[in-house]
């Protein structure tokens, strides 16, 4: 299947889901009521992220912007109580705790790390997951999609990986080995590891792993790819993330092109994405804490997969690590070279 194929796939998809939004299985939101005059009530709310870095960032930003628009405004009617992990698991298992402490209405977990600790942590306060690519493989919901906790929901992206897959064989036609950063600390980045050795095999492909502990060890760890993989693909790994310039100039140094899943990836230096839109993500997600602190027990609202690809492209990171980008994949990507982002 071509880029275009794939891509066309991909926009009808979408607007499928978006005119059956509510009886789709990866796009099952309620709509809630936009009467602003329902969120009266002062709430409190707690957020954490394993570490903060613009991926994630503008999840949370989208959480805040959508709770506003349904009446719940930071400062005024809605306290928001935001710690980041650094990066760090023993933190982010601190900062789980703290939250109990402070019995807030809701806790909103974003990354699996993160996640995961405030599970440990609590049965009982309301918790919203986003953020999470393998929520199964984390353990936060079962193998039919049900919550290991009842006091548990949230948002996760399971990205196909055939898509993902084609993007790497248009930009690289020769492709025969993809390498892989990841942090061999995340379930999510040893899940995705392991999904992509079994299905690059089916390509006749293989898979290059290196782990990098921590944030710092990123670029040693891509520069080691040079003249054993032919591309990058990363998705969902916050070391990767946290040093992602690292990677980048790497990638740069040894003309290998780096494709991700997110848009900010792209900006940042990546060739190309296909992938979700972070700040869409947050809007979603905040969806459903709004339905949370309107009074809705969080066990009667179901746990969602978010899957609306975007292709976005960076003509100028892809000429800086060696590759030209075919002409579909630029007739029907957004070019981040020249496309501002959305505010």
């Amino acid at each position: 299947m071509t880029i275009a194929s794939t891509l066309r796939l991909g926009l009808c998809s979408a607007l499928i889901s978006a005119l059956m939004m509510g009886c789709s299985n990866n796009a099952t939101t309620e709509d809630t009521a936009n009467d602003a005059s329902l969120a009266q009530d002062s709430k409190s709310l707690a957020i954490t992220q394993i570490v903060e870095h613009p991926s994630l960032d503008d999840i949370r930003r989208g959480i805040l912007d959508e709770l506003a628009s349904q009446g719940y405004t930071e400062g005024e009617n809605l306290e928001v109580n935001f710690q980041s992990a650094q990066g760090n698991t023993a933190t982010a298992a601190q900062i789980a705790k703290q939250f109990v402490g402070d019995a807030p209405d809701a806790i909103i977990a974003i990354s699996t790390p993160s996640a995961q600790s405030l599970v440990t942590a609590t049965s009982s306060i309301p918790i919203i997951y986003t953020a999470i690519s393998d929520p199964v493989g984390a353990k936060l919901l079962t193998a039919d999609g049900k919550p290991f906790q009842s006091n548990l929901t949230g948002l996760s992206s399971q990205l196909p990986l055939d898509p993902q897959l084609n993007l790497l064989q248009q930009i690289k036609p020769d492709l025969k080995t993809v390498g892989y950063v990841y942090s061999p600390g995340e379930a999510n980045s040893i899940s995705l590891r392991d999904d992509l050795k079994q299905a690059l095999a089916t390509r006749g492909l293989t898979l290059l792993d290196i782990p990098a502990n921590r944030p710092n060890d990123i670029g040693m760890a891509t520069r080691s790819l040079q003249g054993r993989a032919d591309i990058i693909y990363t998705s969902f790994d916050n070391n990767v993330a946290s040093a992602f310039e690292a990677m980048a100039q790497a990638a740069n140094e040894i003309d290998m092109p780096i494709v991700a899943s997110d848009e900010f990836s792209v900006r940042r230096g990546a060739t190309a994405a296909f992938g979700v839109n972070d700040y869409d993500f947050g809007r979603t997600t905040g969806k459903m804490v709004y339905r949370v602190l309107n009074g809705e027990a969080v066990n009667t609202i179901q746990p969602e997969v978010m899957n609306k690809l975007t292709l976005y492209i960076s003509p100028k990171h892809a000429e800086e690590q060696g590759v030209e980008l075919p002409a579909d994949m630029i007739k029907y990507g957004i070019n981040v070279d020249t496309t501002p982002r959305a505010e």
